[in-house]
Order: structure tokens, then sequence, then C-alpha cells
């Protein structure tokens, strides 16, 4: 097969008669017909079809300018909205500290409150139990004195044997009992 290949091919040369640079180019009518094609397709893509490729392009790099534009814009806008809401999260922070130290000293101050009214209550419960005792001594020794009184009557009426002035001799028990009281 390859013999009948370079036969082909050495026919062709013989033929010529030219060599190998005839087998590269084509005849030269086809050479200027395709040279005026080229030309006249150049011209119609230069004259048309570049302007549009170029406004295409450009409408193109237009765009992708813009949306660059647009995505640093918006990468800015969300810096700042980044910034705007950690300055408002430290103030919230700040504020949310400072509530809880109101609430700390409301607190001990309303302990403060209740240990002072405490104290007042149980202050007044003592003096209240003290006017209590002192009363309730009192009576006792009222009716202490009474007894003592009575019995004293009694046992003198039993000495004596006869019935004695009751109201009389209760003034005479009672000055007494007083005497006796300022001497202790």
């Amino acid at each position: 097969m390859l013999n009948a290949v370079s036969g082909v091919i050495l026919a062709a040369e013989e033929e010529g008669g030219g060599g190998g640079l005839d087998l590269l180019l084509p005849p030269r009518a086809e050479l200027i017909a395709g040279i005026i094609a080229f030309a006249v397709v150049f011209f119609f893509m230069w004259k048309w079809a570049w302007p549009a490729i170029n406004r295409s392009l450009e409408n193109r790099q237009q765009a992708i300018s813009g949306q660059l534009k647009e995505a640093e814009a918006t990468k800015v806008e969300a810096q700042s909205l980044r910034d705007d809401y950690r300055s408002q999260l430290a103030e919230a922070a700040g504020e949310a500290n400072r509530i809880v130290d109101e609430a700390r000293a409301r607190a001990e101050t309303v302990r403060s409150d209740l240990v002072a009214k405490a104290e007042a209550e149980a202050s007044q419960i003592v003096a209240k139990a003290r006017e209590d005792a002192a009363n309730e001594k009192a009576r006792a020794l009222q009716d202490a004195r009474r007894e003592v009184a009575d019995l004293s009557i009694d046992l003198a009426e039993k000495v004596v044997g006869e019935n004695l002035d009751r109201e009389a001799q209760h003034g005479l028990i009672e000055r007494y009992l007083a005497d006796l009281e300022r001497m202790a």
C-alpha cells in the first residue's frame, strides 16, 4: 500500500513538473477568488460584526464593572451594618450590666429595709412584752397584797377572837406594805 501512495505522488510530480510547491498552493484563479471572498467577508465583518461584537463586549465590561461597584458598595454597607451591630451589641451589654447593677442595688435596699422593719417590729414586740410583763407583775402584786391583807385580817380575827373592821384593816395593811416597798 505504501508503494501505491508513493507511486501516485511521483506521478503527480511528473505531471506538474514544478515540484512540491504546486501541491501546497492552489491554482492562481482559485487563489484570487479566495482572496476576494476573504476581503468581502472581512469587510462585512469589519463594518458590521466587529462594532456589534465591540458594543457587546463593552456592554458586558460595563455590566461587570457595575456589578463590581455594586458588590463593593454592598460590602461597604455590610461592614457598616456589622460595625453598627457590634456597637449596638456593646451598648446592649452595657445596658444589661447597668440593669443588673441597679437590680442588685435595689435588692440591697429592699433587704436593708426589711431588716430595719424586722428589727423595729422585734423592738416593738419586746417593748410590748415588757409592758405586758410589768402590767402582769403589777396585777400579781396587787392580787398578792389583797391576799396578804385578807389573810392578815383573818389571822388577826382568829387571834383576837372578834370581827375586825375590814376596811380599816385593809388601809392599815396597805400602808404597811407601801412602807415595806419603799425600804426595798
